[in-house]
């Protein structure tokens, strides 16, 4: 059942198009705002056309993290002028719920603002148990993380509340 059921979150940010593409694509920004991560570090390149690589930490609670890595492409001018993202992810980690899995954000101007937005899914471990608890727990979760990451960005952006202030509020 590997896509079938991904997670969409879409917010309206009143911010200029390169200030929240550098908040989301520069690691020391985008984990000061996303929930659902850590640390994130970009790998070195060996060539400018490769993808970048980077590894990942998640804190899952009891002195627990989760680490991987992934790869991501950044496309910043369309055609129509808005901007897109795509990634893979995987963890090999035995503690972490998700196998694999890919998705992007997307960037497109409108009139009032930068409709944001993301979709990814993934692919779980623990067989039949881990797909239960993904659909019951662990899904609902990370699809209200990210929402909630998204929303402190953008409070972030358009109203310089700093990211561990909106946690904390």
């Amino acid at each position: 059942d590997f896509f079938m059921s991904g997670i969409y979150v879409e917010i309206l940010v009143r911010a200029p198009i390169d200030t929240l593409w550098e908040h989301t694509q520069t690691p020391a920004l985008h984990e000061r705002w996303d929930l659902r991560f850590s640390q994130i570090e970009y790998l070195p390149k060996t060539h400018d056309t490769e993808p970048q690589r980077f590894r990942y930490a998640t804190r899952i609670g009891f002195g627990a993290n989760v680490t991987g890595e992934g790869e991501t492409v950044g496309s910043r001018n369309l055609a129509d002028g808005s901007r897109s993202s795509a990634l893979k992810f995987w963890s090999g980690e035995r503690l972490s719920i998700i196998r694999e899995g890919s998705g992007y954000w997307k960037y497109v101007p409108s009139d009032d603002g930068i409709r944001f937005l993301t979709w990814y899914d993934y692919r779980t471990r623990f067989g039949r148990a881990g797909g239960l608890f993904d659909r019951a727990i662990f899904r609902p979760l990370i699809g209200w993380a990210t929402a909630w990451s998204f929303d402190r960005l953008r409070l972030w952006l358009e109203q310089r509340v700093d990211p561990a202030q909106a946690l904390r509020q």
